[in-house]
Formats: C-alpha cells, sequence, structure tokens
C-alpha cells in the first residue's frame, strides 16, 4: 500500500515536475558555465592534449569491446580494452603530473562546483519535501516559490551534511561497481557470453541495491526535520536509529529504484533523450513522497491522500486491534 500511495501522491503533484525541471536547468547552465571558466584558465593544456584525445577516444573502443564480447561470447575483448586503458591512462596521469599546480587548483574548482550544485537542487528537493508534508497533513498545495523560501534556512543545513556524505557514499559505490565489471569476469567460470552478461547483470544490481539501501537509510532524515521539527543532527539519528519497517522500506525504494531505471533508459532510449527532461525531475519527486510516507506509516500518523481520502497507517491500524 505504501507504492500505491507513493504513485497517488506522485501524480497529485505532478505540476512540480516542471518547476524542478526548471530550476535543475537554471542551476545546471549556472554550474555548467562555471565549470567551462574554470577548465578553461587552468586546464587549457589539457584539454588540447594528445593524451586526452587518445583518453576520450577509448569511448567508443569501450563499447566496441563490450559488443566484440557479448557477439563472441569471450570476454578477453574487454581484458584487452583494461590494458589499453591502463596504458593511455598512464599517459594523461604523466602528463597531469608535470602540471600538478594548475591540475590541483582546477580539481578543486570543479569539485566545489559539483557540490554546490547538488546543495542547490537539495535545496529545491527539501522544498518539494515540504510541499509533499503539507498535502499530507492539511491536504493543502503549497506554492514551490512559498515552500522554497519558508524552508530555506533548514534545508542549507540539511544539504551541508548530507552532500558530503552521500557524495562519499555514491564515490564507493561507483569504484565497487568499477571493481565488479571489470574484474569479475576474471574470477567467473569461462561460460562464454553468458559471463560477460552475469557481470553486467550483477554491476547493474549492485549498484542499484546500494542506491536502495542509501535512500531507505535517509528516508526519516528529511521528513522528522520537516515533520517532526527535529534539528538536522536530531533528525539523522533518528533515521539511522529507525529500526521499524525497515525491510519494508528497503523493499520499497528497491523496487523504486529498478522501476526508476526501466522507465529513464526506456524513454531515453524511444525519444531520443527528450523525455528525461520529465522522468528525471519525476524520479526525485516520487523518491521524495516515498519518504513521508514511509515516515507517516512508521510514526503511525494518519494522512491526506486527497480531500476525500484520510490514510490510517498499518501500524495504527495494528494497535487498534
Amino acid at each position: 500500500m505504501r507504492f500505491k500511495h507513493t504513485v497517488h501522491l506522485t501524480c497529485d503533484l505532478f505540476s512540480n515536475v516542471f518547476k524542478l525541471l526548471l530550476y535543475r536547468i537554471v542551476t545546471g547552465v549556472l554550474f555548467y558555465s562555471l565549470t567551462y571558466l574554470i577548465l578553461w584558465s587552468g586546464l587549457s593544456f589539457v584539454m588540447n592534449s594528445p593524451e586526452l584525445s587518445n583518453l576520450t577516444g577509448l569511448f567508443d573502443d569501450f563499447f566496441r569491446a563490450l559488443t566484440d564480447a557479448l557477439m563472441q561470447g569471450d570476454p578477453a575483448a574487454l581484458t584487452e580494452f583494461q590494458s589499453v586503458f591502463h596504458t593511455v591512462f598512464g599517459e594523461f596521469l604523466g602528463l597531469l603530473a608535470a602540471n600538478m599546480g594548475s591540475i590541483i587548483g582546477s580539481v578543486i574548482g570543479v569539485a566545489v562546483m559539483y557540490l554546490f550544485k547538488r546543495f542547490l537542487n537539495g535545496i529545491a528537493h527539501f522544498a518539494v519535501g515540504s510541499i509533499v508534508n503539507d498535502k499530507m497533513a492539511t491536504c493543502s498545495r503549497t506554492q514551490f516559490g512559498a515552500a522554497f523560501f519558508r524552508n530555506i534556512a533548514r534545508a542549507s543545513l540539511y544539504e551541508l551534511l548530507y552532500v558530503p556524505l552521500a557524495f562519499v557514499y555514491d564515490l564507493l559505490g561507483a569504484l565497487a561497481c568499477w571493481f565488479l565489471f571489470f574484474y569479475l569476469p576474471s574470477l567467473l567460470p569461462a561460460w562464454g557470453v553468458a559471463t560477460v552478461i552475469l557481470s553486467i547483470a550483477l554491476t547493474v544490481t549492485a549498484m542499484i541495491i546500494l542506491q536502495a539501501f542509501k535512500l531507505s537509510f535517509i528516508s526519516g532524515w528529511m521528513p522528522a526535520m520537516v515533520v517532526g521539527g527535529m534539528s538536522v543532527i536530531g533528525a539523522f539519528k533518528y533515521g539511522a536509529h529507525m529500526q521499524k519497517g525497515a525491510i519494508s522500506r528497503f523493499g520499497g525504494f528497491l523496487i523504486a529504484c529498478y522501476l526508476i531505471v526501466f522507465v529513464n533508459v526506456g524513454f531515453a532510449l524511444f525519444t531520443a533523450g527528450s523525455g528525461l527532461l520529465i522522468t528525471i525531475p519525476l524520479s526525485f519527486l516520487f523518491l521524495i513522497a516515498m519518504q513521508y510516507v514511509n515516515y507517516y506509516e512508521t510514526e503511525g500518523t494518519k494522512y491526506f491522500l486527497d480531500r476525500n481520502t484520510i490514510v490510517e497507517p498499518e501500524s495504527a491500524a495494528m494497535r487498534t486491534e
């Protein structure tokens, strides 16, 4: 029922998808403009170097090696690509080592811009969470701008802690998936194309499970600040120790992650990428709504789905029986 209620709330608040889209376009233009200026001023010698051209040219070689591995049923093509990649990447690192001062400054600048972009987008997500809560608590419709400025202080505190933690977690997860994709085939039996497919499947599965675990772990953090009025640290501790319904939350987020991947990939393929303008902000709205549904259900608090429907949480219904 939690999943069904999340879908209902997402559809009812669908107009916020376009507000999130506009907001992300503005922050995206700002981010890429500033990033370009940083790279152009500090890394122009790298951008025009043959070492970088060779490295970027490996993207085509990677997909060619992946195709050969799938068609021929032999993961040796990926192993050969890995060897070439190490050589080309080593040459690129040599170029970077010779110009380390400019590199460090530019990398720090780009990293700061990336984290700042996530910070700005996170404030918008916090505002959408407040809108979801107003809908569930009082069946009211709050304007995005009003929710944004009303919560900007709390949202800033939340993002100052969430952004670096999420960045480190995602980075470690990406490294784990890199290992699975490139090194796992050498540990598996030589089953031809089945080995390659199994490696891809396990990598995608690991990536989705890691994201579902992160979402289920933090699902009570933002709602505890908005609904419960807790401090950012107190809400984090609450979410980390919210054991009741943990399996249900993880299962819901796991299904949601698979669904989001399926929808986004499908729309990207069949709309030449244009559908992502809708499905990406819609995915964030859905995940935010799921956090609040889980919070209300865990706390046993009744909430509105629409003007005529008030949901009694499962935990509250069990206590009355």
